[in-house]
């Protein structure tokens, strides 16, 4: 039993609470459409059966779900679960107490099943906030028309890239402009994450590890896709790099997920691997994660009836059909073993350890415009000055973030 002594809580709490059978039901709040909803459904009414709870669910799209816990469930008006929650709302919903912390409802054999880097991004000052269920990253994607197999150096990727870089073709593209693809390089280079953590394992937004010689070098190697091996045009964006790739006329881009259902109404014969690391990497490129998991309401009455459906859901058959439903991937090791033969998931499960999940804390929001407007500057012209774009934004985050 990985939510350890979960039948003597709910007990406990079941007499504490006074719940009768009028009061044995749950409500979830959840973003799902589609077949994801109907999954949902399915295991409602299988739980149902199963233990005689009735579970409500109440549909919105997800940033309404953000504000309505944040504002309804100190008032008693939220729902008792939440699917699901980014990881990167985390940091937010701890400081505010609205979500449920788990340590005390998991063992050993749970955290051992889930991947260790889906564990970092429910957790916040050292406590568990969410029963972690899907990740999902960048990675390459490489037409099989164009490339055959994955690439397994630098070198030959950018052979490729070159080869297949024609008036008719592109070689390589994607969404340069921004610091979320582009992270990868950074974590190559050696940076950790966006901030530097403290002793206790928490992230310290008055340390930012995005300036310095990585930060250079990195800027330096986006101009050089840019300028010196001429692979990614100005005006190349999210748009026009996903449109080449479903048009059949780009042979690799940097995407994730969900792309992936518009490549394969395409017809597009698609791989997926990690991006080689680039030339005086210290370590493999590793992309940002964003991680979605189940959180559970601090303030609900039935908080006992809630983890214990959110037990059933995270199940390892109920995330394999999870994945059936909607093409997720999960971040449980054995759901994904016995999904081992979906390329998708295969792929994507190589590359979740090289990565890292966005910080978790709400100093991250006021990173990314100046990032981003960085990368533009640095990729604008052959002779920009990246030693100084990279101080001027170390000088912009520190007063975004009130340093």
């Amino acid at each position: 039993m990985w939510l350890r002594g979960l039948e003597k809580v709910f007990l406990g709490m079941v007499v504490a609470l006074g719940l009768g059978w009028a009061q044995n039901r749950i409500e979830v709040w959840t973003h799902f459409q589609g077949a994801e909803l109907e999954w949902l459904k399915q295991q409602a009414s299988a739980y149902q059966k199963a233990k005689g709870v009735q579970v409500l669910i109440s549909e919105m799209p997800l940033g309404d779900m953000h504000n309505k816990i944040l504002l309804s469930a100190p008032q008693g008006h939220a729902g008792d679960l939440f699917l699901t929650v980014p990881h990167d709302w985390i940091g937010e919903f701890a400081q505010a107490g609205v979500l449920e912390p788990l340590d005390r409802y998991v063992d050993s054999a749970y955290r051992a099943d889930v991947e260790p880097v889906a564990l970092e991004a429910f957790s916040f000052r050292g406590r568990l906030f969410g029963f972690p269920a899907y990740a999902e990253s960048v990675a390459l994607i490489y037409n099989k028309k164009f490339v055959k197999g994955a690439p397994k150096s630098w070198a030959e990727f950018l052979a490729l890239a070159q080869r297949y870089t024609t008036k008719e073709t592109f070689g390589f593209l994607y969404n340069v402009n921004e610091g979320y693809f582009n992270f990868g390089f950074y974590r190559a280079y050696g940076v950790e994450n966006v901030f530097a953590k403290d002793a206790s394992g928490s992230y310290d937004p008055r340390r930012i590890l995005l300036g310095g010689a990585v930060g250079e070098r990195v800027l330096q190697l986006l101009k050089d896709l840019r300028f010196r091996y001429r692979l990614i045009p100005e005006g190349t964006n999210y748009e026009v790099a996903d449109g080449a790739f479903k048009s059949g006329s780009l042979a690799m881009i940097l995407n994730g997920p969900w792309a992936l259902g518009d490549y394969k109404k395409a017809g597009i014969d698609f791989g997926i691997a990690p991006l080689p690391s680039p030339p005086g990497a210290v370590r493999p490129w590793g992309p940002f994660l964003g991680v979605h998991g189940i959180g559970v309401n601090a303030f609900s009455p039935r908080k006992a009836l809630a983890l214990d459906f959110a037990r059933f859901l995270v199940s390892q058959d109920n995330l394999v059909a999870f994945n059936q439903a909607g093409g997720r991937t999960p971040v449980s090791k054995s759901a994904v073993k016995r999904l081992e033969k979906d390329p998708v998931v295969a792929g994507f499960a190589k590359i979740f350890p090289l990565g890292v999940p966005m910080p978790n804390i709400p100093e991250m929001g006021k990173v990314w415009a100046p990032w981003n407007n960085a990368i533009q500057l640095a990729i604008q012209r052959p002779d920009s000055d990246v030693k100084g774009i990279v101080n001027n934004l170390m000088v912009e985050l520190q007063k975004a973030l009130g340093r």
